[in-house]
C-alpha cells in the first residue's frame, strides 16, 4: 500500500507554485470581472429600459392629458400639418414616436411610418365614449418588436395610436451585454499574464531556494550558497535557510572535532588497558608486587576510561538536556559544590556568596562549579592555603594559589582535551574546563581565567543577563576567604593546564 502511494505520488503532475499562483489570481479576476460586468450591465439595462418606459409612459400621459381637456378630432393629429404645432408634434418633440390616427370605427385615417396594426382593442377605443381611454400591447412590425398605446378621443371619434420601437434598445444592451464579456475576457487573461509574472518574481527566489534545499539533502553539503537577495519575506527566509546552514555546518566541524578528539583520548587509557588484558593470561606467573601494580593500573585505566565516557557524554548533550531551569540562590549551589569537594579532596574550601536568585538548570551549574573546584584542588595538590569560592551576582569563580597559568595557555584552557605538557602527566581528561564553558554558553554567559596576584589562578563563569530574577540583598560571607596573600615567586613553581 505504501509504495502504491508513492508512485501514485510519483505519477501525479507536479504543480510549480507559480502555476498555482498565476492561477489563483486568474480566478480572483475572473470572478470579480463576471461580478462587476454582470452588476454593471444589469444596473445599465435596468437604467435604459427604466428610462425608455418612462418617456413613452409621459408621450401617453401628454396624449391623455391634450383629449380629456379639449375635444379634439382625428384631423387635428393629421401629419399633413404645415405648421408643425399642433397636438401631433408636442408628442412626436421629445423622442422617436410612431403616431397613427383612428377614425370612427377603427379606419386608418392617417397611417404611420411604418403602419401600425389595427386590431380589435383598438377599435374599441376609437368607438369609446369616454376620452382618454387608453389600451396598450406589444406587437412586432416588419421584425421589429413596438410598443402600443392607443388613447381614445371621446365620443366615438376616433382615437390616437402611439408606438415606440424597444427592439433598438435591447439590440443596444445585446451589444452591451457581448462587449461586457469580451471585455471580462480580456481582463481574466491580463489578470492571469500579469499573476504569471508576477509569480516568476515572487516564487522564482522561492523556486531557487528550493532547489538549494534539495541539493543539500541530496549531497549533504551544507556549505552550498543560498540566495538572500531581498528584504522582503522571502529574502528573510533566504537568510534564516543560510544561517541555520551556517549552525548546521558549524555542528558537524564541532561533532567532527570531538569525535576526533574523543578518538585521541580513548586510545591511550584503551590501549594500556589492552597491554594489561594480555598479562593476564601469565598473571599466575607474576611476583605478587607485579600482580598488585597490574590490577591497580587496571582500576585506574578503568576509572579514567568511565570518567571519560560520562564527560565526553555530558559535553556531547550540552544543552539539550531534560532539565529545565528553575529559581535558585546561587550561593547555595556553590556550597553544595564546595562541600562535595571538601569530601572528595581533604581540602579547605572558603565560599564567599551573595543572596542573588537566578533563573538556570541547577544540576548543570552544580557541576561547572565542582569542575572548577576540582580543577583547582588538581594543580594546587600541596598548597596550604584554602581554595576560594566568590559569588557575585551571576558570577562565580574559583581563586587557587597553585602555580598558575602559562599566558600562551590561556587562551586555550576552556578547549576540549586540551592540556597543557606540565598537564599531561596529571589526572584528568581535558574536558572539565570545556563543560563549565559549555554550561554558561547554555546560559547566554562566558568562562573566562586569569592568573592571579601573588600566585595562582583565577577560573570562573558568567551567566547571561537573562538569568536574574532579584538583585543581591546583603553579603553573606560562608566561610571568609584568607584573601591574596604574597606567594612564592611564580618564576620558581611549574606553570601548568
Amino acid at each position: 500500500m505504501t509504495d502504491l502511494r508513492q508512485r501514485t505520488r510519483t505519477l501525479r503532475p507536479r504543480r510549480s507554485l507559480g502555476t498555482v499562483f498565476a492561477f489563483a489570481v486568474a480566478c480572483i479576476a475572473a470572478a470579480a470581472a463576471l461580478l462587476v460586468g454582470f452588476l454593471g450591465y444589469d444596473a445599465a439595462a435596468r437604467m435604459v429600459r427604466v428610462d425608455q418606459d418612462d418617456v413613452f409612459h409621459g408621450v401617453v400621459s401628454d396624449l391623455h392629458d391634450q383629449v380629456t381637456r379639449q375635444s379634439l378630432s382625428p384631423e387635428d393629429y393629421y401629419s399633413a400639418d404645415p405648421d408643425r404645432d399642433g397636438p401631433r408634434d408636442e408628442l412626436t418633440r421629445r423622442i422617436r414616436t410612431d403616431v397613427q390616427i383612428l377614425g370612427p370605427g377603427g379606419s386608418v385615417e392617417d397611417r404611420a411610418n411604418p403602419p401600425l396594426p389595427v386590431v380589435g382593442a383598438d377599435r374599441e377605443a376609437a368607438a369609446h365614449m369616454e376620452a382618454g381611454h387608453t389600451v396598450y400591447y406589444k406587437t412586432e412590425i416588419e421584425g421589429d418588436r413596438y410598443r402600443v398605446a392607443t388613447v381614445a378621443l371621446g365620443g366615438g371619434r376616433g382615437a390616437v395610436q402611439v408606438a415606440q420601437q424597444y427592439s433598438d434598445t435591447e439590440d443596444l444592451l445585446t451589444e452591451l451585454q457581448q462587449r461586457t464579456v469580451e471585455l471580462s475576457a480580456a481582463v481574466i487573461v491580463g489578470a492571469g499574464l500579469a499573476g504569471w509574472w508576477l509569480a516568476r518574481r515572487i516564487a522564482g527566489r522561492l523556486v531557487r531556494l528550493t532547489r538549494v534545499a534539495e541539493d543539500v539533502a541530496r549531497t549533504g553539503r551544507l556549505e552550498t550558497a543560498v540566495p538572500v537577495a531581498g528584504e522582503d519575506e522571502v529574502g528573510r527566509l533566504g537568510r534564516a535557510f543560510d544561517g541555520m546552514l551556517g549552525r548546521l555546518a558549524a555542528s558537524e566541524e564541532i561533532q567532527r572535532r570531538l569525535v576526533q578528539d574523543a578518538g585521541h583520548e580513548l586510545r591511550t587509557p584503551l590501549t594500556s588497558l589492552q597491554t594489561n588484558v594480555a598479562l593476564l593470561d601469565r598473571i599466575d606467573q607474576l611476583p605478587p608486587q607485579a600482580r598488585a601494580e597490574l590490577i591497580a593500573d587496571m582500576k585506574g585505566e578503568t576509572r579514567e576510561l568511565v570518567n571519560l565516557v560520562n564527560e565526553l557524554v555530558e559535553l556531547a548533550a550540552g544543552d539539550r538536556g531534560s532539565e529545565e531551569p528553575v529559581e535558585i540562590a546561587l550561593g547555595v549551589i556553590a556550597e553544595a559544590a564546595a562541600a562535595l569537594a571538601r569530601r572528595r579532596t581533604g581540602r579547605e574550601i572558603r565560599v564567599e556568596a551573595d543572596e542573588t536568585v537566578i533563573r538556570a538548570r541547577p544540576a548543570a551549574v552544580q557541576r561547572a562549579v565542582s569542575n572548577l573546584l576540582e580543577n583547582a584542588a588538581k594543580f594546587d595538590q600541596d598548597g596550604t592555603e584554602p581554595i576560594e569560592v566568590v559569588v557575585a551576582g551571576a558570577r562565580v569563580e574559583v581563586r587557587d594559589r597553585g602555580p598558575g597559568i602559562v599566558e600562551a595557555d590561556l587562551p586555550r584552557v576552556f578547549d576540549r582535551f586540551y592540556r597543557s605538557d606540565d598537564a599531561r602527566s596529571l589526572p584528568g581528561s581535558g574536558l572539565g574546563l570545556a563543560i563549565v564553558q559549555a554550561v554558561a554558553l547554555a546560559h547566554g554567559g562566558t568562562a573566562y581565567a586569569r592568573n592571579r596576584p601573588g600566585g595562582g589562578a583565577v577560573i570562573g563563569f558568567a551567566l547571561g543577563p537573562g538569568v536574574h530574577i532579584a538583585h543581591p540583598r546583603t553579603s553573606i560571607d560562608v566561610r571568609k576567604p584568607s584573601g591574596d596573600r604574597p606567594a612564592p615567586d611564580a618564576s620558581t613553581t611549574p606553570a601548568r593546564r
